[in-house]
């Protein structure tokens, strides 16, 4: 369980950022001028940073469902954090209201910044089991069929950039029959990225090398059997096999933060809780990360006439 030190120091980030962006709000006319109907803008026990908070403390914490995290953790253990807390339907309902605030949140407090180094992969996101699909109506029109190293899944594909230290860079939720080296997306993930880029077999791509070298990234991947092998520097070859970094990320989300599961009711609550989970990794103490150090050996080299 969370202590309660560790859910107060996240509630006062998620609080400020959100008083900003509520002065931000109120700075920006968004009603047109024409329009002079008035409106209610009622205000609810619970604030949006209040909700966030809670979200990310689910994903931080041991239950496997947010049911029972809510009742006995939020509305017993935090009582006193969370004096005013909702009932768990009425919460359910409201949390998708937090929805750009979240999002925005995690965008620019929780993601790291681009070091030169980069990994490159994607994650299966399973919505139901395969005997299932032809009964499943909560995805129906949005999620798809399509098929990964461990076979073929029913649902949608995140795919996730970090950097040597761990930190997530970008991230990118599509359907699960989009290939991986669709050049839309990757164009949208490795906008503020440079330097080089570590990725598995599944980006193979002349043209998404081309790409990716237009902009200042240079693609690493490993060849497959019937390709030519190239010159490359040692350092990078080195890089390319700690790419693992990415694949532990991955584990950590699923296992931990539970970024999948196929108890989705609602689709808004889906994406919720696809945000819940980045955004509880980048709080996480420890991240897997790698100690590169460049080391002189101090050799001597004699050059001769």
């Amino acid at each position: 369980m969370i202590l309660k030190d560790q859910i107060t120091n996240i509630f006062v980030q998620v609080d400020d950022f959100c008083k900003e962006f509520e002065a931000q709000i109120k700075k920006m006319k968004l009603q047109a001028l024409g329009d002079r109907k008035k409106r209610r803008n009622r205000t609810s026990l619970m604030s949006d940073s209040e909700i966030v908070t809670i979200m990310i403390g689910f994903h931080l914490g041991a239950h496997k469902t947010f049911k029972h995290y809510y009742k006995e953790v939020v509305c017993g253990y935090w009582k006193d954090l969370f004096p005013k807390s909702l009932s768990y339907n009425r919460f359910i309902e409201l949390q998708q209201r937090s929805f750009v605030v979240f999002a925005l949140f995690l965008k620019e407090k929780c993601l790291g910044k681009c070091t030169g180094i980069s990994f490159m992969d994607s994650t299966t996101l399973k919505v139901c089991r395969n005997q299932r699909i032809h009964n499943h109506k909560v995805f129906k029109g949005l999620a798809e069929r399509g098929k990964s190293s461990m076979g073929w899944f029913y649902g949608f594909k995140l795919h996730l950039v970090c950097n040597e230290k761990g930190e997530l860079l970008s991230f990118y939720l599509t359907k699960g029959n989009v290939d991986d080296r669709d050049l839309k997306h990757i164009k949208n993930m490795t906008q503020q990225l440079f330097g080089k880029l570590f990725a598995d077999k599944g980006y193979l791509s002349k043209s998404l090398w081309e790409l990716l070298f237009a902009d200042g990234i240079q693609l690493f991947t490993k060849l497959r059997k019937n390709m030519k092998n190239h010159i490359m520097k040692m350092e990078d070859k080195i890089l390319l096999r700690k790419r693992a970094i990415i694949e532990t990320i991955n584990d950590e989300l699923k296992n931990h933060c539970q970024v999948e599961h196929t108890r989705h009711r609602s689709v808004n609550n889906f994406m919720m809780n696809i945000l819940g989970s980045l955004t509880a990794y980048c709080f996480f103490p420890k991240k897997p990360s790698l100690n590169l150090k460049k080391v002189n050996d101090g050799q001597l080299f004699l050059n001769f006439p």
